[in-house]
């Protein structure tokens, strides 16, 4: 008697969040009751005459309405209890009816509607029209058009509103930043305290003076060193907050960071997680999706931050990832990557491991309206080109075949205009941005384009060797003899996996 409850002794505080063993400990020291903070009620309410509901056909023009999703995902995962409403169109009285009938039915409102300076403001109207406008725009990137205000209820009372960003990484952090701690206030807990380790950022960036700047990271541990590399900064990329392993917030006043730069990282996964990743900088290919799909089921992640061949090449000098995807050219001997192994990387150990053999070609759209046949067509007038980042193989490959051509890549419109994937460019064509670009078959079928081929290079794995000999790798060596993953990756349009998986040289 009395080893495990006693008389007046504490089983359980306030604000704490109820386990099934807590329910328990209740029940063993006799309560049949406890008191509880009641689920707040959330409505998410999606406007916008262009929205469409998820599973429904889209056609030109049409956006996918999913921000309500992912709102309502957050809250329910806060402890909240959400309710979605059905798109309400761009129609001032509709969307006011709505948001009283929600306040007067819910305890929060998030009313998920364009706010920003120059377009028709129907979120700051109607909180004006039931209510109290108290803030229109916070120093936060992305993020910047919030609101904040009161609705009267039609018995009395109010219900606060946040108006919400249209833009899906703005609304899905100002879920983060402003709902989840206004949750916690009700429930009695505190708010969320994201586990913080400390990183150096792998490039420079810059960042805008005024705001607080929440910058999406890929994360992995590279020998002693634990690195963030900086992804896609777009507020509407929600692909980059699926890719990041989690934020790092420049404080206004900080205009960037230098590379190699400390900064705390709040992670969205465990550091376990980190300590199993393998880190990629270097050129993009598809081949690396296929490849960190296969190595999730070995118990490995693959992490990459697209920075060309070159930012590939020097990441590794400096010691920030374990691997580089390249395929440069030397013009002089018509080998790839070895001078420049030579170049970037003396006195490192690197394995040169094969990979495949691509197609590349320029991607038109459908029908080649514009009558592209060749890279000579690029200097005409009427040709709109969309380029890659310098130092990325794609673009010495391009260079290289210009000066054969002894054209001028200053005559091509659109030369300066770079992307950093294959994807991006092909999307840049498939929109009409561009009349063509360069790039690999994959990407071209990827996004219905017409695919005019010129050449086939050779994309290879640059591995500093005391990486390729580590456990961490081993995984991946594995996968290089695999038949069935080397058939998986020849599958793929324009591939040929002649030396896949092949050491091509040891390098000094």
């Amino acid at each position: 008697m009395g080893e495990d409850i006693v008389a007046t002794e504490l089983v359980l505080p306030s604000g704490h969040v109820l386990r099934p063993f807590d329910l328990g400990a209740a029940a063993a020291s006799g309560h049949h009751q406890l008191i509880a903070a009641r689920r707040p009620v959330v409505t998410v309410i999606p406007t916008g005459t262009e929205l469409v509901p998820v599973g429904q056909p889209v056609k030109k023009g049409d956006i996918i309405e999913y921000n309500s999703l992912v709102l309502a995902a957050q809250v329910n995962a806060w402890g909240g209890l959400a309710r979605r409403d059905a798109i309400v169109s761009d129609d001032f009285e509709l969307i006011c009816r709505q948001v009283q009938r929600a306040a007067d039915e819910s305890d929060l409102i998030l009313l998920n509607a364009g706010s920003s300076a120059g377009s028709e403001d129907f979120s700051s109207r109607v909180v004006e029209t039931l209510g109290e406008l108290l803030v229109h725009g916070v120093a936060v990137r992305p993020g910047h058009p919030v609101i904040l205000g009161l609705i009267r209820r039609t018995k009395g009372g109010v219900t606060p509103i946040i108006g919400v960003p249209g833009y899906p990484v703005s609304a899905a952090l100002t879920g983060e930043i402003f709902v989840e701690p206004l949750l916690a206030l009700w429930l009695g807990r505190t708010p969320a305290q994201p586990l913080e380790i400390d990183a150096q950022i792998t490039r420079k960036v810059t960042s805008p003076a005024g705001d607080d700047d929440f910058m999406r990271v890929v994360v992995g541990r590279v020998g002693e060193r634990v690195l963030a590399a900086p992804i896609a900064r777009g507020a509407g990329v929600i692909t980059s907050l699926v890719r990041a392993d989690g934020i790092t917030v420049l404080p206004r006043g900080v205009q960037g960071l230098e590379a190699g730069a400390p900064v705390k990282v709040r992670l969205y996964r465990s550091p376990a997680e980190i300590d199993r990743t393998i880190f990629a900088i270097g050129s993009h290919d598809m081949t690396l999706d296929l490849l960190a799909q296969a190595l999730s089921s070995r118990g490995r992640r693959l992490v990459s931050a697209n920075a060309g061949s070159l930012g590939g090449l020097i990441a590794l000098r400096r010691g920030e990832a374990h691997l580089a995807g390249s395929h440069l050219l030397d013009p002089e001997t018509g080998e790839y990557n070895v001078s420049y192994l030579r170049s970037y990387l003396p006195g490192i150990p690197v394995t040169l491991v094969g990979w495949v053999g691509r197609q590349q070609g320029l991607m038109v759209r459908k029908g080649n309206p514009a009558n592209i046949q060749s890279l000579a067509d690029l200097v005409r007038p009427d040709v709109r080109f969309i380029n890659r980042q310098r130092g990325a193989g794609t673009r010495v490959l391009l260079d290289y075949h210009l000066g054969q051509l002894n054209l001028d890549g200053q005559h091509i419109k659109g030369y300066a205009q770079e992307e950093f994937t294959h994807l991006a460019v092909a999307a840049a064509v498939a929109s009409g941005r561009a009349d063509c670009g360069l790039g690999v078959l994959a990407a071209a079928r990827a996004l219905d384009l017409d695919f005019i081929p010129l050449f086939t290079e050779e994309y290879q794995l640059v591995i500093p060797t005391r990486f390729f000999e580590d456990s961490l790798l081993e995984p991946l060596r594995s996968l290089m003899q695999s038949l069935d993953f080397r058939s998986f990756v020849q599958g793929l349009p324009g591939y040929e996996a002649y030396n896949f998986g092949q050491i091509m040289g040891e390098y000094k």
